[in-house]
């Protein structure tokens, strides 16, 4: 409870706009600008407009803020970066011997939509639960909070701690654009490419970022934004065509076509995320982070279960998971680790900057990937290896060249 409540009291300071990590990762750079934009109106000081308020402000004195606790700080560091690294890695491990599995009559499991509805289920089970708790504890978003939202419908809401009068409509397109990304993810995997390869090239989703961004104008990327793109994507096709000549050769042209469609789907959803922070705004609600997992996933939840029921892979699903327990056991554990990271992201980027959680997230991958090689019996040459550190050097530029940024912005 006391940790939700030091979420709570951090949540009012600033909105922060949920992204699953796994596409899972914008929601820190939406917290970002839900930062900057409340920064102009907190430096503004009604004590001190207007003479009498002035004569006040030379009478009172400022509050002097408590020291920061360096250990207490290291803690909560450790605690939030742990959690993110021990949940995601276990979350892309399980990923991985979910579609390599092969049950006793030689099928593998490839209903990826159908695993989209679990994951996006449990996600909402466990969304809805922690606003539940928020609002019995009196730690969430009560009608008591906002005198504007103080009506009799919210008194009869007592119980649920989530955001008052919270627009839906703006969940849609990025639940669905979501749950695309995640879904052609799996795919790409059903269909042979490997998870190192995957995992890569989901790296390089700024391409097709910056790629929108300069055909709608108005964007500008400095040369070493270039260099790092291309380093991951030069990387990935050097380790993915390197693996097509050896042995184990695991990646195919079918998988290469999804994992291509998932980043498409990474690069909307950057816009579509944009969009709805920009309805919030203008809707004057300030969303909790469980208000974003919930809804967002819901409504990827609710994609995916007409996707998979018109494909047919939500009967043959249950139908596979019926017959290999095993699997199963595997799909539940997946799809707990994807609601717990998000916990996790959610307490580091309560008591940190979300340039820590984006630091945290994309270091993360790089573990996925070595974890991966070493422990799942990956195959690679010598040129795969000399792909696997370009591609490593472009997503560790991009690491500090955040942390640069972030830092000169700190000082401004």
């Amino acid at each position: 409870m006391h940790i939700i409540n030091l979420m709570r009291r951090k949540e009012k300071k600033s909105p922060n706009i949920y992204n699953h990590e796994t596409t899972m990762s914008s929601s820190y750079e939406l917290a970002e600008q839900g930062k900057q934009s409340t920064s102009v109106d907190a430096e503004v000081d009604p004590l001190l407009k207007g003479s009498e308020n002035e004569m006040k402000a030379e009478v009172l004195q400022p509050t002097p803020e408590p020291p920061v606790d360096a250990k207490l700080q290291a803690f909560q560091l450790l605690f939030g970066a742990g959690g993110i690294y021990a949940a995601f890695l276990y979350y892309g491990s399980l990923q991985e011997d979910v579609f390599r599995y092969e049950s006793e009559d030689g099928l593998k499991f490839t209903m990826a939509w159908y695993l989209q509805v679990l994951e996006s289920f449990t996600n909402v089970v466990v969304g809805v639960a922690a606003l539940i708790i928020m609002g019995l504890t009196g730690t969430g978003y009560t009608a008591s909070d906002d005198s504007d939202d103080n009506t009799s419908g919210n008194k009869k809401m007592k119980w649920w701690g989530g955001t008052p009068n919270l627009p839906k409509k703006p969940f849609i397109s990025t639940g669905f654009t979501q749950v695309c990304s995640k879904a052609f993810t799996s795919l790409a995997l059903a269909n042979g490419l490997s998870f190192p390869v995957a995992t890569l090239a989901k790296s390089g989703k700024m391409a097709p970022v910056m790629i929108g961004s300069l055909m709608l104008g108005g964007a500008k990327y400095g040369c070493r934004d270039y260099l790092q793109v291309l380093a991951i994507i030069s990387g990935t096709a050097i380790l993915s065509m390197s693996k097509k000549k050896a042995a184990a050769a695991d990646s195919s042209t079918l998988g290469v076509m999804f994992i291509l469609l998932a980043l498409v789907m990474d690069g909307l959803t950057g816009g579509v995320q944009k969009r709805l922070l920009a309805d919030m705004k203008q809707a004057k609600v300030t969303p909790q982070p469980y208000d974003l997992m919930t809804f967002t996933n819901l409504f990827m939840m609710i994609f995916a279960l007409i996707i998979s029921v018109v494909l047919g892979e939500f009967k043959e699903g249950m139908l596979y998971c019926a017959m290999n327990p095993q699997v199963y056991s595997m799909i539940c554990k997946f799809s707990l680790c994807s609601a717990i990271g998000q916990s996790f992201i959610f307490y580091t980027l309560a008591r940190f900057d979300p340039l820590v959680c984006s630091t945290v997230t994309t270091t993360r991958k790089i573990f996925s990937v070595m974890l991966s090689i070493v422990f799942k019996g990956h195959s690679i040459p010598m040129k795969g290896y000399a792909g696997l550190a370009l591609a490593f050097t472009g997503i560790v530029s991009e690491v500090v060249n955040k942390v640069t940024k972030g830092h000169k912005n700190h000082k401004k």
